[in-house]
């Protein structure tokens, strides 16, 4: 990983990010441990966890603590934070990341299937939320870091119920913020664009869509994981401590 800033505030402070497995979230979970951060993911992905815990712990002589959970069950997630609160101490920041963007089209949804997208990308952000505010209101400070997409800014196709979860959840950070900001909670939204992960990779990336995509960007380069995990420091940290009800777009330049 290349140099990055540091922030005080961060060390010994018990982070959650959901889906940390693989992906964008990977890069969060390894950034909070640069932090010296008491760290926690959750995820259903146990072998891709458990490489990441290796790869970082070679690394760094560190190991998050990993919970294997479906966000899906809103007990099995509760009971998941409490298991992490025992083992870590009462949570500072919570990282709402853990999504599925499984392309759908309109005449193949269910009312079935519709209802496991939100479960997927939108219910348990809020049920997370709701399980450590707790912890952050007896500190008197803390952050909740939720993370949306920019595919409904574009009115993008081909994923109505992905879309709708994610666009839902930049009035689920307003709303929150309102709530929890009298008790110094600071809820945020990143919004990614298109970030360039292994599954992207493997599922959608060809040369011709990269040339495409660089064209639509002011950045002229694809943007990584990191470009993402860089940003939630920030607005899990004390240097954005006039931040909330925000949703930041790192897209590279398309969102306007």
């Amino acid at each position: 990983m290349k140099e990055i800033a540091s922030y005080p505030s961060l060390k010994n402070k018990v982070v959650i990010i959901t889906g940390g497995a693989s992906g964008i979230g990977a890069s969060i979970v390894e950034h909070f441990i640069v932090q010296k951060s008491k760290v926690a993911f959750i995820d259903i992905d146990s072998k891709s966890a458990e490489k990441l815990i290796k790869r970082i712990y070679k690394k760094y002589k560190l190991k998050p603590f990993f919970i294997k959970c479906d966000l899906k069950n809103i007990s099995e997630l509760k009971e998941s934070i409490i298991k992490i609160k025992n083992k870590l101490g009462s949570v500072y920041t919570l990282v709402n990341n853990a999504a599925n963007d499984e392309r759908h089209n309109i005449d193949d949804v269910t009312p079935e299937y519709w209802d496991d997208r939100m479960s997927i990308n939108l219910k348990h952000y809020f049920f997370a939320s709701q399980a450590v505010y707790k912890d952050m209101k007896k500190m008197g400070k803390g952050t909740i870091v939720n993370i949306g997409s920019f595919s409904w800014m574009l009115a993008q196709g081909g994923m109505p119920g992905y879309t709708t979860s994610k666009s839902a959840i930049m009035g689920l950070t307003r709303t929150l913020a309102r709530d929890l900001g009298v008790h110094n909670i600071r809820v945020n939204c990143v919004v990614p664009g298109w970030i360039i992960t292994e599954r992207q990779k493997k599922m959608w990336l060809t040369p011709e869509i990269e040339k495409k995509q660089i064209e639509r960007q002011c950045i002229k380069r694809m943007l990584k994981p990191e470009d993402i995990s860089k940003a939630v420091l920030f607005f899990a940290s004390d240097q954005s401590s006039g931040c909330t009800a925000q949703n930041y777009v790192i897209d590279g330049g398309i969102v306007h």
